[in-house]
């Protein structure tokens, strides 16, 4: 009977079905941005009347998109190790190069809010050929259509959010400079004498960070990046933007620092018969506490200090100003005696400031005799650098300021020969090298006692070889935000 027959499967639960490959269902087509291979990778070869199974096709889109992704994240864990903003730029350049298929570009930083900094880096360009480039009328060129577009920065604008302007401008390309409708004649003569047919540029900016600047890569020959190398580049620029609006914080965070720092410190170092004076002054992102003073006493003597005072930030800033005008009160009272001016500052501290401890050296000088009085407190000693000795002072161990219940230790004297210079420096110049305590003081001995012959009679001279043979450009980033203060005195 025909009721008794058995009951058929749906037609599409019977029918074949497409086979999957590692989970993923193959009736799913793949993202536009994929189906398109790199320039100079030919597809795999077939007969024309061959169909390929749709696994391979899969396994095929599956593997662009695995080397996508790792190329992403070989340039992008490249670029989140610079520290600085010309260090990032030269890195988004050398990428941006690699992911659109060019060999010269160029990127400029211009934040929108009008704060700065400003900066502009080549890729294959001399100077000559970026200054070339800038004679172009901004209106013409890629790089500042997309700047005069930019919506403002962010993170720094003054403007309320709902005001804010957030589009983003869209990349722009000239696939051939001497056939683009619109071009100012001088941008073709400039593409013409440095040797490009083509551009590409991408507004450095999102949503969220606003906008830094632009990027512009040029090509030998007329060209534009496909599709899928213009996904690639957008995903990295937008990463990109956002490193570059860290650094761009933290480097205004470092200037507003380094500006409070300088104007709590001498303005200018005084002249005073018998010895010649010269200060370096180095102020990290965080701003340390970190100090020196040059102040002339009576009967032509000279008081010269240093010190650091625990932590970073305004209040170490805020702290090392109240410590340094203390010190100057105390020398014009009782110079002559550094232990008396140690003693008085290191009760200031305690009574003001207990939770808070301070490093310090005060000496007490005669240039006319050549005669030094110093004393320190959990300081490092000075250095003499001269024609026949290069050695540190002796001076008696003592705790820093705010450590003990009564601080007190013995000055020690030194009479420097003619032509002789004192280097007075905080811990910071110690620890930005990176090494140990023995092995930094090491060699910052060595450092001064190279110091070559023509430099040693200026301070200054030498100060600059010591610390260009002490910090070199590979500085070790994890004590790169010390303060550091180097203070040299020769007598004549």
């Amino acid at each position: 009977m025909a009721s008794n027959a058995p009951v058929g499967k749906p037609t599409d639960m019977s029918a074949p079905r497409l086979p999957k490959v590692a989970g993923i269902d193959s009736t799913v087509p793949a993202p536009p941005h994929t189906a398109a291979p790199l320039p100079g990778v030919p597809p795999a070869a077939a007969p024309s009347d061959a169909v390929l199974p749709p696994g391979v096709l899969i396994q095929d889109r599956l593997a662009s998109w695995v080397s996508d992704l790792t190329t992403l994240h070989e340039l992008t864990e490249r670029l989140i190790k610079t520290s600085s903003l010309d260090g990032a730029l030269r890195e988004v350049l050398g990428a941006g190069a690699a992911l659109v298929g060019a060999r010269r570009g160029m990127a400029v930083l211009e934040p929108a809010d009008g704060l700065g900094p400003t900066s502009t880096i080549g890729l294959g360009l001399a100077h000559a050929d970026l200054g070339t480039i800038e004679t172009v009328p901004r209106g013409s060129g890629s790089y500042g259509r997309l700047l005069d577009g930019l919506p403002e920065a962010g993170p720094t604008s003054t403007r309320p959010s709902s005001t804010r302007p957030t589009r983003v401008p869209e990349p722009i390309a000239i696939r051939d400079v001497r056939t683009e409708e619109g071009l100012d004649p001088r941008h073709r003569e400039v593409a013409a004498r440095l040797g490009y047919a083509a551009s590409y540029a991408l507004p450095l900016a999102t949503e969220e960070a606003g906008g830094l600047g632009a990027a512009v890569w040029l090509y030998d020959e007329p060209a534009e990046p496909d599709e899928r190398r213009r996904h690639l580049i957008g995903l990295y620029g937008r990463f990109a933007t956002e490193h570059l609006a860290r650094l761009l914080q933290v480097e205004r965070a470092r200037v507003r620092v380094a500006t409070v720092a300088e104007e709590l410190l001498p303005s200018r170092l005084p002249r005073v018969p018998g010895v010649r004076l010269a200060v370096r002054h180095l102020t990290g992102p965080q701003g340390g506490g970190d100090w020196y003073d040059a102040l002339p006493l009576p009967e032509g003597a000279l008081g010269l200090a240093v010190g650091s005072v625990s932590g970073t930030g305004p209040s170490a800033l805020a702290a090392m100003g109240r410590l340094r005008a203390s010190l100057r009160a105390y020398a014009v009272m009782e110079g002559e005696d550094p232990v008396a001016v140690l003693s008085d500052l290191e009760l200031l501290l305690r009574l003001t400031e207990p939770a808070r401890s301070a490093t310090a050296l005060f000496a007490y000088a005669e240039p006319a005799q050549r005669r030094i009085v110093l004393a320190g407190a959990g300081h490092a000693p000075p250095l003499v650098v001269g024609d026949r000795r290069t050695e540190f002072v002796e001076t008696s161990l003592s705790a820093p300021l705010g450590m003990l219940t009564c601080w007190e230790a013995p000055s020690v004297e030194l009479s420097p020969a003619p032509g002789e210079t004192v280097l007075l420096y905080t811990d910071g110049l110690l620890r930005r090298t990176g090494d140990a305590t023995d092995r930094a003081f090491a060699r910052l001995h060595a450092a001064a006692a190279s110091v070559p012959g023509a430099d040693r009679s200026d301070p200054g001279a030498v100060a600059d070889h010591v610390l260009r043979t002490l910090l070199p450009e590979d500085l070790d980033p994890t004590v790169e935000g010390e303060d550091v203060v180097l203070l040299a005195a020769r007598f004549e």
